[in-house]
Order: structure tokens, then sequence, then C-alpha cells
């Protein structure tokens, strides 16, 4: 295993299992093909801008894991999901001595299909979202009111696909319609209902726990075995989503988060090309990424590890 030491955390940011072919490496998770199932480690790697950056942050690799798993047992009665487990006793043999690595950070899913599509709702106008729409007027090509503010709650959240790029390159929105000639009308209109209703259950359960969920992104895939439409990779964590504190929320200006936007930041403040090779983040980044990373998921699932 590649490790990084820092503050006797050991972070994690590949690995490899000498009894088995290399891994497909994704911007953070390491997936292993195990036939008719996967092993995905969520490792510690962060990217920005589509671009993996040198360091990793502590913990991370646990927290999405556990996000995400918390996400999947309360969304399992919208749409099914890839996960199968994540205790290692259940896991094939081989991975038994590499507990120590994988405790808290795997889960051995069900292989899938992805779609080629990144399902992405938005429940706040934020971000790029914000830039658009102060522009043209709209979203991703849909049209709203005016009168809107940075950060404003939009009470219908709206379905803003893009493209899955490759590593290192940008996703690129596309229009429901674009959608529907990929997939078959039937297909994009039951992976759009989906995600709406994924998004607004996660959103007013977060905000319970005072979180605000202000846009996010799901992946869809089709069971190898029984064709059936499930949902995979990861769910609702601050990787793939933009969490906010409540507390502090006040349209008309950007907003503090729980999520890798303070990352963004850091490198938009230093003037980075956002082309690789992505900067080293310094250690105070580092350190406040990884705490806004487990203040999510003590607030959302009241665990710390």
């Amino acid at each position: 295993m590649n490790k990084q030491e820092l503050h006797n955390n050991a972070v994690v940011m590949t690995t490899e299992f000498p009894e088995l072919p290399a891994p497909k490496r994704g911007k953070v998770r390491d997936i292993y093909d195990l036939g008719n199932k996967l092993l995905i480690v969520a490792t510690d790697r962060i990217s920005a801008f589509d671009v993996v950056l040198p360091n990793g942050i502590p913990e991370k690799g646990k927290v999405l894991t556990q996000i995400s798993n918390y996400w999947f047992e309360k969304t399992r009665d919208i749409i099914p999901n890839h996960l199968i487990s994540t205790d290692i006793d259940d896991y094939p043999e081989v991975f038994w001595k590499y507990r120590d690595v994988l405790e808290g950070r795997s889960m051995l899913v069900k292989k899938a299909l992805p779609l080629p599509v990144e399902c992405i709702v938005r429940g706040y106008i934020s971000g790029s979202a914000w830039k658009e729409y102060k522009r043209d007027g709209s979203v991703c090509g849909i049209s709203l009111p005016s009168g809107f503010l940075e950060s404003s709650r939009l009470e219908e959240p709206i379905f803003t696909p893009s493209t899955k790029a490759e590593q290192g390159q940008h996703d690129e929105n596309i229009t429901f319609e674009r959608v529907a000639e990929l997939l078959g009308k039937d297909l994009a209109g039951r992976i759009r209902a989906a995600s709406l209703a994924l998004y607004n259950r996660a959103r007013a359960m977060a905000e319970e726990k005072g979180i605000i969920i202000a846009d996010t992104k799901f992946e869809f895939g089709i069971e190898g075995d029984t064709k059936e439409l499930i949902l995979i990779d990861e769910l609702l964590t601050p990787d793939s989503s933009r969490f906010w504190p409540k507390d502090e929320y006040e349209p008309g200006r950007p907003q503090r988060s729980f999520d890798k936007q303070f990352v963004r930041d850091y490198l938009v403040s230093i003037g980075w090309s956002q082309k690789p090779p992505a900067p080293p983040l310094p250690q105070d980044v580092i350190e406040k990424t990884r705490e806004k990373y487990l203040e999510a998921l003590r607030r959302l699932t009241g665990s710390d590890s």
C-alpha cells in the first residue's frame, strides 16, 4: 500500500493486492473485478476540477463509504442499489488478511453496466449554476424566474444531467432530450424520476440533521444478472454533493461548506490553471478539509469514524 503519514493518520492513496490483477482506478476509488461482483475501495485521494490532487485527506475514504452506506439503507425503498455487504467476513477469503486497510472504506457490490450519464439534481443555485443564471436566467438550459440570489433555494429541484468524462476531462451538461436519445425515453424518465425522489428524500432528512444538500450527483447501472436498474457508485457524500450548515445559511452569498468546495476555493485563490499536474495542498488545507468531512459524517450519522 502506498501511504503517507499525517499526524499518525495513515492516508491510503492506492491499494493493490498481490493475489489479484491491478484494480481499475477512478478519481477516488479502486475497483476490483471479482467476476459477478465488485469490491470497491474508497481511498483518501481527492480530486478537484476533474484532476486528482497529489495529497490525500486522512480518513476521507472511510467517511465517504460510511455516508454512502447510510444513504443506501435509507433510500432502498425508492430504488434498489448495488450494496451487498461491508462486512469483510462476507468478502472472498483473499481479502481477509487486508482487514486493516479495508475496514470501513470498502464495500462488496453487485456488478452493473453503468449508464453513460451523470444524474445531477440541484435544489439551490450555486457554483456554475449561479454563473449561468446571472448570465442567461437559466440553469443548464432550464429557464428560471427572475429574482433569485446566489445560493437561493429552488422549491422544485431541477434535473440537470451531464456526460461522464474520462479522468482528467470535464463533464459537459446535456439536456434531458439528449439523455432520452442516449438511453431511450422510458429509461431516461425512470432515472430522472428516481434522481428527484432520492434528492427530495435526502434533502428533507439532512435538513433535520442541520445540513443543507444544495445539489448532488447520482449514478445508475443495469445489474448484470437481473437486468434491473439499480443505484451504484457513491451516494450523497461530500464528494458528490454540496453540503452547507443549515444554521449559517443566508441567500445572497457563497456558503460555508462541508465538502471539497473548500479545496476548490483554495486552488482558485492560487490561480491554478485547473489542468494537470495539480499543485500540492498545504497542511492546513488538508487538516481543515478532513475536519469538514468528519463533521458531515457526525451530523448525518452520529458517528465519528
